[in-house]
């Protein structure tokens, strides 16, 4: 496995591919004066290294990188994370530990569920989302492309929040928030 981003983000990513029985080969970065992370090669090229995952936590970034590049995309789920079996992970996507992802969720390609987060039952999650360490989406969510739901938030059931959205940290969600906004607070409310 190769990773693109050698960062504190690609460390932990590292961590979860070599916790589910996987060694990664080499990160890849575009920052040349970087030869190796904490005795993992760094290398500068992407071309034909497969399978690889973006291990970069900006949603928009990840996204535009993992555009660009022309390979297969492998997943990561910690062994500590609880994954349905009827659940659907998109390729390029990390879950990370302890994070529960129940019946009939999918997640799109290159989402980060991360520590501790909770996608309960036929939530869907767009591309390039980031749901924060333990935050909670109750069944039936719904969150547009680039969405990130931040640290400890909760979305209530069968709310939306629309592509490229922005939950702030500790946030409930009670109702619909529409694309590209902010919303912070208890209740949220769009900024």
């Amino acid at each position: 496995m190769y990773l693109y981003g050698a960062s504190g983000h690609g460390k932990v990513v590292r961590d979860i591919v070599e916790a589910q029985g996987e060694s990664v080969s080499a990160f890849v970065d575009d920052n040349r004066e970087l030869s190796q992370l904490d005795g993992t090669p760094v290398v500068h090229h992407s071309e034909e290294l497969s399978p690889m995952i973006v291990s970069i936590g900006e949603n928009e970034t990840r996204k535009k990188i993992a555009e660009r590049l022309s390979c297969r995309f492998g997943t990561a789920i910690h062994p500590s994370a609880v994954v349905s079996p009827s659940a659907k992970i998109g390729e390029g996507t990390v879950v990370m530990p302890g994070a529960i992802v129940n019946a009939g969720a999918v997640i799109g390609k290159h989402c980060i569920v991360n520590t501790g987060a909770s996608i309960d039952h036929e939530c869907v999650l767009g591309d390039y989302c980031h749901v924060a360490p333990h935050a909670s989406l109750c069944g039936q969510v719904s969150l547009g492309e680039g969405t990130l739901i931040g640290v400890g938030a909760s979305v209530l059931p069968c709310v939306h929040v629309g592509d490229w959205s922005v939950i702030g940290a500790g946030a409930v969600v009670i109702r619909d928030i529409p694309a590209g906004t902010t919303a912070v607070g208890v209740p949220a409310r769009i900024l």
